[in-house]
């Protein structure tokens, strides 16, 4: 269980959940009006809190009844007989880009939200609803059709990122690569391709200008500007460096300037417009690749707000990058990242002001990368505080490595709050717009941000779109895109005030809905026909997608065998599983024969998921150690900087699995880590585990 040590009470306790559950957010209950505040940028947090920070704490679920009884999908329903002849359709391969974990993407000109405007959540101890209360009303594992398991070993307890440096991502690239950082060089080119050679330093600045210099990149400087005197200076000299202070410290522009008869350079931060247009196009040399492909290494930020922070300080677009997927915020991630127009040289500069990220292994390349190209992302996880034994640990290890686990869509698809994305979803398709804007908008039981529940209790109150929109101080939320957009067109026209909301939030709202019928059904598989092909089934041939005969069967293995998305252009399993499609379907007022929507965007192709997923280069070890905050993981930056590797106690106080693994895109390390634990990965259950064991 977990350690005795471990004795958090009251606000500390619900600030500490609050954190593990989502680190980007401060909630707030409905009948609770204290604000707490808390510290989370990095791992130094109080010795009590960071025992718990952003933590997954699993336990065995392998004696609940969800897994042992039938297979209920939402109201009782039959498989009425029907002919469906199988017919070779396209398949549409489901290739998601971004890795293992599904995020929604912002807009490309979207500003990082300032976290100062969300409220905190939670009153002192006594206070109403305490968050475990809260998280009552949140989503399992089984509301979104995950029921099944594949392996038959008993299940055990753990920890999963009591630390984010306990959960560790490397890109694999499109050529089948891990990357990782370890180079922090510069790129020599040819003397052909170096028409401009940035300086690297500069002997015309003297070591108090320098200073002035890295004072005035990272606002510490108060008179805004730093004046250099170049009056003797030739231009030459001069130009030199004008280069050298642009290079040097990213993020400054330079101009000349005569005061009081004299010659300055003078360095100030550039604004506005002015600092967001694109680099001068005549100074890029012709032979060198228009792009700078490099290395990422991020800790604690997801892929989206690590761009924006680049593009901050090189003064560009974010457009202006592309990368192959993006990657989780609770976690140290690695992967490419490609650049227009940005030199090495600027680049690497970077790495002397930013805090917790390293731009490394630079190369000049003639193309962008684009979503979904890579191979997939190699895993380093560690559950710290196991409580299984050796040959439990062994056992479901080796099941994980030859079997593997069921391609389920995680918790993260689905939404933490009581009311899922899928429902929204399967309102949009029923074309039921009042519906998604009740969903959307009404007041919901459970842990939301302070100024959420205000903006709900309005518009519950008033109907007043206005009205609830001066409740929220962040307009870029999905309810503020909303509110906005009824404001504008009136509540009659929502299917116009609705596409106010950019294109990937309203679309994940469907997609979640897809998720949703294809859990469920795989379980019905699962539970119906075990872990073997058989006849009705399908498999992809040459991206096409066939119906397997009972001679097929036999020789075909489960781990080629995919079941479909609903969607206009797939077909679907001939068996008795793949008619209670049409029958799910049904009951939720959609016809399966017809998912063109009247609005475009809506309409849904369908695709194809493998029901099993095997992961490749597994290896495991159980580690000692006594100190819970002693990291596990050697990084990469660790590595660069000849940090001592960590080390293993022969004997220690506690257990911890460390675990290696690598998965194709579009799967879940979650849902292959709740293979192995035998475990619930919801938010739901989590918080309710962490409340049973603390008492």
């Amino acid at each position: 269980m977990l350690r005795a040590a471990l004795r958090l009470t009251g606000p500390d306790w619900t600030r500490a959940v609050t954190h593990c559950l989502h680190p980007s957010r401060r909630w707030h209950s409905h009948n609770q009006s204290t604000n707490l505040t808390r510290s989370y940028s990095n791992q130094k947090t109080s010795p009590a809190l960071q025992q718990f920070s952003s933590r997954n704490s699993f336990a065995s679920m392998e004696d609940k009844e969800a897994l042992t009884e039938p297979i209920h999908i939402g109201e009782k329903r039959t498989c009425p007989e029907e002919d469906s002849e199988p017919t070779a359709k396209r398949a549409r391969v489901q290739d998601e880009a971004n890795g293992s974990h599904v995020t929604k993407p912002k807009e490309e000109d979207e500003e990082l939200e300032v976290e100062e405007e969300e409220e905190a959540l939670v009153g002192e101890e006594g206070e109403g609803e305490s968050f475990a209360d809260m998280m009552k009303h949140g989503l399992s594992e089984v509301d979104v059709g995950i029921h099944k398991f594949v392996s038959d070993h008993k299940g055990f307890s753990g920890i999963l990122k009591e630390r984010y440096s306990d959960f560790v991502v490397h890109e694999i690239s499109k050529e089948g690569k891990i990357l990782r950082l370890d180079d922090l060089s510069v790129p020599v080119e040819t003397e052909e391709a170096s028409v401009e050679v940035e300086p690297t330093d500069c002997q015309a600045l003297t070591e108090e200008q320098k200073q002035q210099l890295a004072d005035l990149q990272l606002f510490r400087n108060k008179e805004g500007n730093v004046a250099i005197e170049v009056e003797n200076d030739s231009k030459e000299k001069r130009t030199l460096l004008h280069k050298a202070v642009k290079t040097l410290y990213p993020g400054l522009e330079t101009k000349t300037e005569e005061r009081e008869g004299k010659k300055f350079i003078v360095a100030y931060h550039a604004a506005g417009k002015k600092a967001l247009a694109a680099p001068r196009k005549h100074s890029w040399p012709k032979n060198r690749g228009s792009f700078c492909h490099f290395v990422l290494y991020k800790e604690n930020k997801d892929t989206m707000d690590a761009i924006n922070v680049l593009s901050k300080f090189l003064r560009v677009r974010p457009n202006v990058f592309s990368y192959m997927g993006t990657k989780d915020k609770r976690a140290i991630t690695v992967q490419e990242i490609a650049v227009l127009k940005i030199s090495a040289e600027r680049l690497t500069h970077l790495n002397k002001c930013l805090m917790n990220f390293k731009l490394g292994n630079f190369s000049y390349k003639k193309h962008p990368l684009k979503l979904g190209e890579l191979q997939g992302n190699h895993f380093t996880v560690v559950l710290r505080n196991i409580s299984g034994s050796d040959e439990q640990v062994e056992q479901a290890m080796m099941s994980l490595r030859d079997t593997g686990f069921i391609n389920y869509y995680g918790m993260q698809r689905f939404g933490t709050t009581a009311v899922p994305t899928h429902q929204v979803g399967r309102a949009i398709l029923q074309n039921n717009w009042t519906e998604v804007m009740d969903l959307i908008l009404k007041p919901r039981p459970g842990a939301e941000k302070g100024y959420l529940v205000k903006c709900r209790e309005e518009w519950a109150q008033t109907q007043d779109p206005e009205a609830a929109l001066k409740k929220l101080p962040v307009k870029r939320c999905v309810e503020g895109q909303l509110l906005r957009g009824l404001s504008k067109y009136g509540k009659k026209n929502i299917i116009t005030a609705f596409g106010l909301i950019p294109r990937n939030n309203r679309l994940m709202y469907i997609h979640s809905y897809q998720s949703f019928v294809w859990n469920t059904m795989v379980s019905r598989r699962v539970e119906a026909y075990g872990l073997k092909a058989v006849e009705g089934d399908l498999v992809l041939r040459g991206g096409t997608a066939h119906v397997l005969t009972a001679e097929e069967a036999e020789k075909q293995s489960i781990h080629d065998v995919v079941m479909p998305l609903p969607g206009f252009d797939v077909i679907y399993p001939t068996h008795e599983v793949g008619k209670g499609y049409r029958d799910l379907l049904t009951a939720d007022n959609l016809d399966i024969d017809n998912f063109r929507h009247k609005v475009r965007d809506y309409s849904l192709a369908g695709a194809y998921r493998r029901i099993l997923i095997r992961p490749s280069d597994v290896s495991w070890e159980v580690i000692q150690y006594d100190d819970p905050k002693v990291p596990l993981i050697y990084t990469d930056v660790e590595k660069l900087e000849n940090k001592p590797v960590p080390v293993y106690l022969k004997e220690g106080k506690y257990r911890a699995l460390k675990m290696e693994f690598s998965l194709p895109p579009s799967t879940y390390a979650t849902m292959a880590i709740r293979e192995v634990l035998k475990m619930d990965t919801s938010i739901k259950n989590q918080t309710q585990l962490n409340t049973v064991w603390l008492n």
